[in-house]
């Protein structure tokens, strides 16, 4: 049966196209984990999901895919095919440990800091004068990251936005990063490690990089909030109920 699309209330709000692939997974799995599209039910079709969420049919495309890999939907061929949610959801065991509440409040309250902190250590690091070494270090730190593998990523990610914290000047952020990193890499660590959102991330990283190198502190602030929200729209759909 192919829902209606008056009811699916999450997946009608257009996403912002800075984080179109992260949004785009949030709502679907929103969507499919508050019963709005309810197990073996058929969710409408690539082109109608794009007009509803206003982003292209290759971004819906890549979060079906991704929501397949993660065992919340299977595609069927034939007359009668489509994008069906499964019979047996995976268990939200599967996903973390712990209190559901708990994990909406942390992702809320990870969220809140890293605006405060790593939007400000990125706007901090390209209003200064950064010298040759400091250019090269991070340099190598964004290619280093962009370069990792799964196994390796998580450390890679991390030293990066250390880095953008110690260049930010103040020697007193870098071990207030380095206790959110550990929180943020907790969360991500719950959910899936998915290689479309790794992409995403590896480009705003570029950005805010290029924006801090260029000496631009407004566009390293915004790079930085973009990069930001992307996993937090992730986590949000993984890890809430709201």
């Amino acid at each position: 049966m192919t829902l209606a699309a008056d009811g699916i209330e999450l997946l009608i709000r257009a996403v912002r196209p800075t984080n179109a692939y992260e949004e785009t997974m949030q709502r679907l799995l929103q969507s499919v984990r508050l019963g709005l599209i309810r197990p073996g039910e058929r969710l409408p079709a690539e082109r109608e999901l794009a007009a509803m969420l206003k982003v292209s049919r290759d971004t819906v495309r890549e979060a079906l895919a991704t929501l397949a890999e993660s065992g919340y939907v299977v595609s069927r061929r034939g007359r009668y095919g489509g994008t069906f949610v499964v019979e047996d959801l995976p268990l939200e065991t599967d996903l973390r440990t712990g209190d559901t509440h708990m994990g909406e409040a942390e992702v809320e309250d990870v969220a809140t800091l890293r605006r405060v902190l790593e939007v400000g250590a990125a706007r901090e690091a390209a209003g200064r004068e950064l010298s040759a070494e400091e250019r090269q270090s991070l340099t190598r730190a964004l290619e280093e990251c962009s370069g990792a593998d799964d196994s390796r990523h998580r450390r890679f990610d991390s030293r990066l936005h250390l880095l953008i914290a110690e260049l930010s000047g103040s020697a007193s952020l870098v071990p207030l990063v380095a206790n959110l990193r550990t929180r943020v890499n907790d969360l991500l660590n719950e959910i899936p490690m998915l290689r479309p959102n790794l992409a995403h991330s590896n480009a705003q990283h570029e950005a805010i990089v290029a924006a801090i190198l260029a000496g631009r502190p407004d566009s390293a602030a915004e790079a930085m909030r973009e990069h930001i929200e992307g996993s937090t729209a992730l986590l949000r759909g993984f890890l809430s109920t709201k």
